[in-house]
């Protein structure tokens, strides 16, 4: 009677197996879903840089100290004392020519110096601009718009991916037969793009304009869930 004993139980556990199998071993879905979320930005950042160049280091970064001084304090007094404004930026190098064949000679210094630029008013970045070509700026290399607290464009954003990928593991489980059951995993991945534009100054009377457009702000939500 043994023998029979031990079939009779074998069925018994056969039969309940696919109920009884861990979720790790059950056949799962994985979809990816973006969405891109576009947000008027309510700040911006630009860059303006003093370079300077004489034969000697201590030349080219004295009247690069000098030349640095009158646009702070040109954009100073346009911003108040209480604006942020701050140093990103500094380089004192030597220049060499290089004649064909011949020995690479000293040709002098260069200094640069970088002050980074934030306003809440967007409306005021063509003044700064102006404001510190004026005062001795010799480069302007761009401005970046961007957002205060861009938590909320997060959420929306990740709250869009994720319906995206939800609604691509139901149609992947649909054709399979199935439907989509517990999610186990979920990861998510986000990128805030201000736009960057890039400006030539002006040598005219006019203020610089200034077109802020957009920023986008990108979410990826990759999942997995079981195949019910």
């Amino acid at each position: 009677m043994r023998p029979a004993l031990i079939l009779a139980l074998f069925g018994v556990a056969g039969s309940n197996l696919c109920a009884q199998l861990p979720a790790a071993s059950r056949p799962t879905v994985g979809a990816t879903g973006n969405a891109s979320v576009f947000v008027q930005p309510d700040q911006v950042q630009i860059d303006a840089t003093v370079t300077t160049r004489a034969m000697t280091a201590q030349d080219a970064g004295s009247q690069n100290a000098t030349q640095t001084a009158a646009v702070l304090s040109a954009l100073t007094q346009l911003l108040g004392a209480g604006s942020n404004i701050k140093t990103v930026g500094y380089s004192l190098s030597p220049i060499y020519n290089y004649p064909t064949g011949g020995t690479p000679t000293l040709a002098g210094y260069t200094a640069s110096n970088t002050i980074e630029v934030t306003l809440s008013a967007i409306s005021m970045a063509g003044q700064v601009i102006d404001t510190a070509t004026q005062a001795g700026a010799t480069t302007i290399a761009g401005l970046r718009f961007g957002l205060k607290d861009s938590e909320p464009a997060r959420r929306q954003a990740l709250q869009q991916a994720t319906a995206v990928a939800k609604s691509h593991a139901d149609s992947m489980a649909g054709a399979l037969g199935g439907t989509v059951g517990t999610i186990v995993l979920v990861q998510e991945g986000i990128s805030t793009r201000p736009i960057v534009t890039p400006l030539a100054a002006s040598a005219g009377a006019t203020t610089t304009p200034v077109q802020a457009g957009l920023v986008e702000v990108d979410a990826t939500v990759t999942l997995e869930a079981l195949l019910n």
